[in-house]
């Protein structure tokens, strides 16, 4: 959309994805003036919904698992037509049929001692999610600083650790590093079990079931939400959300553009005193603005639209070395008919095929050398089975994460090898629903470098970095910017590569409107 722009606004956000605009309808709703510059036709970034093949659609982020309701509260989304889905089970698919089922409170199809360990396991890993989560909502303390309100905030995380009691505090400090396998080893027998459980603390990262650098930190990260990280698809699909928060924007009057790429952000002064005072959009358009709020990844951000030339040596290094080469490919099949899933007799459940821990890791293996996983694991999900407006009636959309496919892959991406890794991954999703090749009607491969290319995300990186120990926390993006301020006065962060990070969850864009706001 095109709007009649002031010459100058207290904010300009660059980047319509989720945590873009949640920003923008905090500040709108203390009244201040806000316009927010996206570069494509459609709002939304990796949540935006488009037409992949006529009549089918799909979105990168295709589901839920710790959206914030507290912002659905604060911005009335659901007036605005948002209503979280109900939670997804999760199935591990076994080739015989002989799938398991976890749920928020249950598990099945594993042998007794398994289901015992299942809740011990649940209740330990709920309890330090709880501890945790009240963080994900809040301005991390600058590390170096003494203010008073820093020192608080430690002295709540230390006072929540606390609170555990000592044996669970210390259980906390031995498992928060631990790597995936050695955790589910303790826990569990069933081979697939372990490898389902260990996904969402894997997914979207360069880490493996063996990986010492805090993989159990990042299965609590995604069990902090209301679902204890469950899964779950709107009711009117993941697009009801982006316009549900577009809508909660514009009607507190924040101004939204689209087709509006900003090529530079503009600064004032010197290396001595320095000042982001607007930006300059493809077409040569100025727009000032006191407030410059990126959500677009700190490398785009810092190394692309601000420049080097502004920063000092040290601080741009330290960007430079942020890890963001994405590791996943997102597969979209448009189906004409039912897919026969081979045991599986509910189609609205999120499925994962990786039959081992060893599995995962080989697949790993692959990709930390440049290369395609000859046996790729994923994530499954049919969004058409609960928002049918995804696909023509009768008809199904399939949509699915593909762990380990490099950014960098040894040679480059061509066209053939494309062709080469989709049909590899169709076979084996034809090996657990022997029907589905014969029912595609077109069909999508999104490596992380096309994900780059069509949606500006350095490397492909759905999180803008990785989540790992020494990129959270405090340590988001970098030390000096981990408070959603950078070293340029003026210039403000709200995206993924922001504390807490990625997922469609909302903390990045929430926290960076009350750090601006004062609140």
């Amino acid at each position: 959309m095109t709007l009649p722009l002031q010459k100058h606004y207290d904010n300009i956000i660059i980047g319509g994805g989720h945590n873009g605009l949640i920003c923008a309808a905090y500040l709108a709703r203390k009244g201040q003036s806000v316009l927010v510059l996206e570069a494509s036709d459609n709002l939304g970034g990796l949540a935006t919904t488009r037409e992949f093949h006529p009549g089918f659609k799909v979105a990168i982020a295709h589901s839920l698992n710790h959206f914030s309701s507290k912002i659905v509260r604060d911005l009335e989304l659901e007036k605005h037509g948002f209503y979280v889905g109900a939670p997804m089970s999760t199935l591990g698919l076994d080739l015989e049929g002989k799938h398991i089922k976890a749920d928020t409170d249950s598990v099945a199809g594993v042998e007794t001692c398994d289901v015992n360990n299942y809740q011990k396991y649940l209740e330990l890993l709920q309890r330090f999610s709880s501890a945790l989560a009240p963080f994900w909502m809040k301005t991390m303390p600058r590390i170096g600083n003494n203010t008073i309100p820093e020192i608080m905030t430690f002295a709540q995380l230390g006072l929540k650790l606390r609170g555990l009691g000592k044996n669970d505090m210390g259980e906390f400090m031995r498992i928060a590093t631990l790597p995936a396998r050695d955790l589910m080893d303790e826990y569990f027998e069933n081979d697939l079990l372990k490898a389902v459980l260990s996904w969402d603390g894997l997914i979207g990262s360069k880490m493996a079931p063996r990986s010492p650098n805090a993989t159990v930190l990042g299965m609590l990260y995604r069990m902090s939400g209301e679902h204890q990280g469950v899964h779950s698809i709107p009711t009117a699909g993941i697009e009801s959300l982006i316009i549900a928060l577009s809508r909660a924007a514009s009607t507190v009057g924040a101004d939204i553009q689209t087709l509006s790429p900003v090529a530079r952000i503009c600064v004032n002064g010197d290396r001595n005193g320095l000042k982001a005072t607007g930006v300059e959009l493809i077409d040569g358009q100025k727009i000032n603005a006191d407030r410059i709020i990126s959500s677009a990844d700190p490398k785009r951000t810092f190394l692309d639209l601000l420049g080097a030339q502004y920063l000092e040596i040290e601080f741009t290094n330290r960007i430079s070395r942020l890890r963001c080469d994405g590791y996943v490919a997102k597969l979209h099949l448009a189906l004409d008919s039912t897919p026969e899933f081979r045991g599986v007799d509910q189609l609205d459940q999120r499925m994962i095929i990786a039959p081992t821990m060893d599995s995962i890791e080989f697949a790993f293996d692959n990709a930390k050398y440049g290369e395609c996983p000859e046996h790729p694991v994923m994530e499954i999900t049919l969004p058409s089975a609960i928002d049918h407006s995804m696909a023509p009636g009768g008809k199904h959309v399939l949509s699915a994460h593909v762990m380990y496919v490099p950014y960098r892959l040894k040679g480059g991406w061509t066209n053939a090898l494309r062709e080469t890794l989709k049909t590899r991954l169709i076979d084996i999703i034809g090996q657990y629903a022997p029907d589905l090749p014969g029912k595609i009607l077109h069909s999508e491969l999104l490596t992380p470098a096309d994900l780059e290319q069509n949606f500006h995300v350095t490397g492909g990186h759905w999180h803008h970095t990785e989540l790992s120990m020494d990129q959270m926390l405090m340590m988001r993006p970098t030390y000096e910017a981990a408070q959603y301020e950078t070293p340029v006065p003026g210039l403000f962060l709200c995206g993924a590569g922001c504390h807490p990070g990625g997922d469609l969850m909302g903390g990045p864009g929430h926290n960076a409107a009350k750090h601006i706001l004062g609140l």
